[in-house]
């Protein structure tokens, strides 16, 4: 039998301290992308394959498949660079590898850039791509990409990037500013500017290790954030702010932040991750958080959270996966934080969730009694208001009268 508080008509002083308050993307490339890696070759129209240090050049190229600017080996510094990159590509070479690219790093090259423009107006046209074993630092940039999947900063196959105070906009559908595909790496930002404006193109697009700290990011028609498979995003001191007023062709529901599998391959399959600290998310419309079809572990301390008229949490079901056995099970763990909003959780999902450290939630808990499984910890100085019924199975409140709960 499950436990059941019932809501209280009581006013808290706790109220005074809260504000009121892909969609599945498409960042999956179409088509049958089965060849290997041996069959990729790379052209640039310029290439570098030692240490090379150069100011105030022009790196430019119109043609589709290739690179206005390679680099394949040695260590690099470019200072007050202009790239213009266009031409179509439509292969898994330029999603996967970055053959399309306006820049590539790989094959053990490193490059930093110091202040510049990186411009691409082609289709799978990425600003900025770091391959396996390339390394890149960007200083002060302003990334523009114009077309569908065309990413402003990218890493796939464990590359590694860095992008310290840089200002990156795409326009396309399927075009995260902050992006990563198959085989992931290692993707840092620090300081900077993050807008996409396109359908099935969130904020960050996690196939990797990100984090971001000290930045704005935006999200006009996608979600804010996404997270795939066994990968995580962390953010700090940031502002997020999501619009999700679009459903492409994969999309189910609106939301800000969306951990899943998708089951394609270009994830593994394991925990997904999400860390938010001392940031301010704005969710204008749908859910702030969504889980499907993955195990999650979500971490919040002393965020502040908006919400125009959606659930806080949502575990449940959906397209992803297979049917019966796609659900969610999510680790919650609120930390010195304040959230407004219900937890809806399906008949196949479950929810893990600590309040800790001065945490207040206002809202219910599964409220139709369906879900699989709810458990509840509450530290004696946080505190539970509910809205409505809450239906759980295990509570464990180290207020032993349980007067932490209204």
């Amino acid at each position: 039998m499950k436990r059941i508080i019932r809501k209280i008509l009581i006013v808290i002083l706790v109220l005074i301290f809260i504000p009121v308050v892909k969609a599945e993307p498409l960042e999956k490339p179409n088509g049958d992308f089965s060849n290997s890696k041996a069959n990729i070759s790379y052209k640039g129209a310029t290439t570098i394959n030692s240490n090379t240090n150069e100011a105030n050049k022009s790196y430019l190229s119109s043609i589709g498949g290739e690179n206005a600017l390679l680099l394949k080996g040695g260590e690099s510094v470019l200072e007050n660079i202009t790239v213009d990159k266009s031409g179509d590509e439509s292969t898994e070479n330029s999603d996967f590898y970055g053959t399309n690219a306006g820049i590539l790093v790989h094959n053990n090259a490193s490059l930093t850039i110091n202040n510049g423009t990186i411009s691409t107006n082609g289709s799978h046209a990425n600003g900025v791509f770091a391959y396996g074993t390339g390394k890149i630092i960007l200083n002060n940039l302003e990334i523009n990409t114009s077309k569908n999947n065309s990413g402003g900063i990218m890493v796939t196959g464990g590359g590694t990037l860095t992008a310290n105070n840089c200002i990156v906009k795409t326009l396309g559908n399927s075009s995260a500013s902050i992006r990563s595909d198959r085989g992931g790496g290692t993707l840092t930002v620090l300081n900077g500017e993050f807008e996409t404006n396109g359908i099935g193109s969130p904020v960050i697009y996690s196939t990797a290790t990100i984090n971001v700290s000290n930045a704005n990011l935006t999200s006009t028609k996608s979600e804010g954030i996404v997270v795939e498979g066994k990968n995580s995003v962390t953010i700090n001191n940031v502002n997020l702010t999501n619009t999700n007023n679009t459903l492409n062709g994969n999309s189910e529901t609106y939301k800000n932040i969306f951990l899943y599998q998708s089951m394609s391959g270009d994830s593994k399959v394991g925990n997904s991750s999400f860390t938010a600290k001392n940031s301010n998310i704005i969710t204008n419309n749908g859910d702030t958080f969504f889980v499907t079809n993955t195990t999650a572990t979500i971490n919040l301390e002393n965020n502040s959270f908006t919400n125009a008229n959606g659930d806080f949490l949502r575990i449940q079901t959906s397209k992803w996966g297979k049917s019966g056995s796609n659900g969610g099970i999510v680790t919650m763990n609120l930390t010195n934080q304040k959230v407004k909003g219900d937890i809806i959780v399906d008949s196949i999902s479950e929810l893990n969730l600590s309040l800790d450290n001065k945490s207040v939630l206002i809202g219910s808990i599964d409220n139709l009694n369906q879900a699989k499984k709810i458990n509840l910890t509450l530290s004696s100085d946080s505190i539970l208001s509910l809205t409505k019924d809450t239906y759980i199975d295990i509570l464990t409140n180290s207020n032993t009268n349980n007067s932490n709960i209204y």
